[in-house]
């Protein structure tokens, strides 16, 4: 190993020891009893009265993340699999929970739905997003239709941006700086970067926030091969916010996002090195107003997004696609026992190919949640998805849960039967390439049933089963070149264990374990067995230190290069990392290191494409 390595480690992990007193710090809290949720019904519930176990990642725990980017942040969540996570920087193939696909998790960047009409699926890329912008993220994973209509079938990814400060003006900067290797080239040269800066603040009725961000990396080829050439990555974020409070019922806001991507491929048929880019722009505008009269609210987001991406290989294509999302809804707290909401979604893809092509979504949608005082709650509604291509179709969830409440705990048993609706993308339908105007929308179904145990500001646990099924699934068929819609039925199901406990006022351990198994089809790059641990340890209240263990089982790829294509078996692999900071000049200024794969582990996450080895990032954060 370098020396130049082992002093980083050294020097912080002394500055670190040196500083040790016996104040709890605040990012080693872990979630408390009354732990608000809201993801699930767009009430801020206790998690005790919620029937789901939501993933909750907030501020405090984004900030041992520090140095890393959504796609691993998300990676070592129950029930997620983001094939491409620990590869290069701008390799992502697809985001899998519970045994379902890309286009069955649906992303929401502060409430509102975001996806690309234009890419072959509809998803969304997370490569768009900057970790330095995100505030929180919530997970809901299971359908979930009928609040957030078409695509949600097997998780619902909420994330949650920065807001303005209450002080009249406030400066966040981040940066860091660290390597990007692999296992059997350890040259600890610096060739990735991580920049943010953002300004906000509140001057009475007003408040605003600006921020700008960007990501590089090079050092790495996105392909195996003998002279791994490097294959360089790069994304500048800028975003705006303003808003205001007309009184203390109204408030309303405007925001503004351009994003630009640009990453460098390989040829993955043959496994070539080859001079290919891809380029790609996202700009955002929209509009959110709430009015808030106690008991009742009205609230209204309104968004535009237009994509336009540049593939240069040897088949070029560009892609250009517009998404227009209108949600408005009621919400009433009838007393503080039953909650409804009822709303009405518009939502408009367009893309360009050999002419426009464009579809319309209007749903009408109602919910409602019950919580007895003797421990029973309910969260139940129904959604109409009225489709321009497809006419009507009826979604709907029931989602009882019962919780014994004791002095300072509970127990919750949970169940909930869910349906969901995904229409084919326009690329699907009208595009270029295997394109099928008779495809049949697929149908899902999930099941799901468990419990939870928490003990207040000490330990949770839960463990949770769920089956699903998937009909007329969309799948491509390379021997006809064309989509088309699955006549077997896949079948999904698995089982999910969280774990949190506060061993001590400075000692925290959370851990997961998912087991998926899916039925119907190859499944490739589904891992049967998944865990991730991690241990905190508060050293002060300016000092943290925490160890993340990641498994990740064996599962299957296709080798493309063959035809039809091989399906090859994958070993498991599992990876450690460390990450440690400290926090100086009242509080203000944050150092860390972040040190992946600790163990310089070799692994195949994708099969032909390269992984990362060790690697460290070192950074600060500095609030003013």
């Amino acid at each position: 190993m370098n020396r130049n390595f082992y002093g980083i480690c050294a020097a912080l992990l002394a500055s670190t020891g040196m500083i040790a007193q016996d104040v709890e710090s605040d990012s080693t809290k872990v979630r408390q009893l009354d732990e608000v949720v809201v993801s699930d019904s767009r009430f801020e519930l206790k998690r005790e009265n919620s029937g789901k176990t939501v993933i909750k990642i907030t501020a405090e725990e984004l900030e041992r993340y520090q140095g890393k980017n959504i796609t691993e942040i998300i990676n070592n969540q129950s029930g997620i699999e983001i094939s491409g996570s620990r590869s290069p920087e701008g390799s992502v193939f697809g985001v899998f929970a519970r045994g379902g696909r890309g286009r069955q998790v649906l992303v929401l960047i502060d409430g509102v739905r975001v996806t690309d009409p234009s890419s072959f699926s509809a998803e969304y890329d997370l490569r768009l997003l900057s970790a330095a912008s995100v505030e929180s993220i919530e997970i809901i994973k299971g359908a979930s239709s009928t609040l957030y209509g078409t695509n949600a079938a097997t998780a619902v990814i909420n994330i949650t941006t920065k807001k303005a400060s209450a002080k009249s003006i406030s400066l966040n900067v981040l940066s860091s700086v660290g390597t990007n290797q692999t296992e059997d080239d350890q040259n600890y040269n610096v060739s990735r970067s991580s920049n943010s800066a953002q300004i906000s603040g509140t001057l009475n009725k007003f408040n605003y926030s600006g921020s700008f961000s960007n990501r590089y990396a090079e050092g790495l080829s996105s392909i195996v091969t003998p002279a791994n050439e490097e294959d360089p990555f790069s994304n500048f974020t800028t975003d705006l916010r303003l808003g205001y409070t007309f009184s203390d019922k109204l408030n309303v806001s405007i925001y503004g996002n351009q994003t630009k991507v640009r990453t460098d491929f390989d040829e993955s048929f043959g496994l070539i090195d080859a001079p290919y880019q891809f380029l790609s722009k996202q700009e955002r505008v929209g509009f959110a107003a709430t009015y808030d009269y106690g008991k009742g609210s009205l609230q209204a987001n309104a968004a535009y997004s237009s994509y336009n991406s540049d593939s240069k290989s040897a088949f070029p294509s560009t892609f250009k696609g517009n998404n227009y999302v209108v949600d408005v809804y009621h919400k009433y707290n009838f007393n503080d026992k039953f909650y409804s909401i009822i709303g009405l979604n518009y939502l408009a893809d367009e893309t360009d190919f050999l002419a426009k092509e464009k579809f319309e979504i209007t749903d009408p949608y109602a919910n409602v949640v019950y919580v007895s005082d003797f421990g029973l709650n309910v969260n139940a509604g129904g959604r109409l998805n009225n489709h321009s291509e497809y006419g009507s179709n009826f979604v709907y969830n029931i989602n009882p849960s019962f919780t014994f409440k004791m002095d300072d705990s509970y127990l919750k048993f949970m169940t909930s039967y869910a349906t969901s609706y995904i229409t084919p993308s326009l690329t699907q339908l009208f595009g270029n390439f295997g394109a099928n105007p008779d495809l049949e929308p697929e149908d899902d179904r999930t099941i799901e049933g468990g419990l939870e145990f928490a003990n207040e500001g000490k330990f949770r646990a839960s463990a949770l089963y769920f089956n699903r099924k998937e009909e007329n699934f969309v799948f491509y068929d390379n021997i006809t070149s064309s989509y088309k819609n699955a006549l077997n039925t896949i079948d999904a199901q698995g089982v999910e264990i969280e774990l949190s406990w506060k061993a001590t006022d400075k000692l925290d351990f959370d851990a997961n374990y998912t087991f998926t198994e899916r039925k119907g089809d190859d499944a490739i790059r589904i891992p049967k067995h998944k865990v991730n641990a991690n241990l905190g340890y508060a050293f002060s209240d300016r000092a943290f230190a925490s160890l993340n263990y990641s498994l990740t089982g064996s599962r299957t790829d296709s080798d493309f290069n063959t035809f039809p294509s091989a399906i090859v078996p994958l070993d498991s692999f599992s990876l450690v990392d460390l990450y440690l900071s400290h926090e100086c000049i009242d509080n203000k200024l944050k150092v860390f290191l972040n040190v992946n794969n600790i163990f310089n582990q070799e692994y195949t996450e994708v099969l032909g494409f390269t992984t990362k080895g060790r690697n460290v990032m070192v950074g600060f954060s500095l609030n003013l």
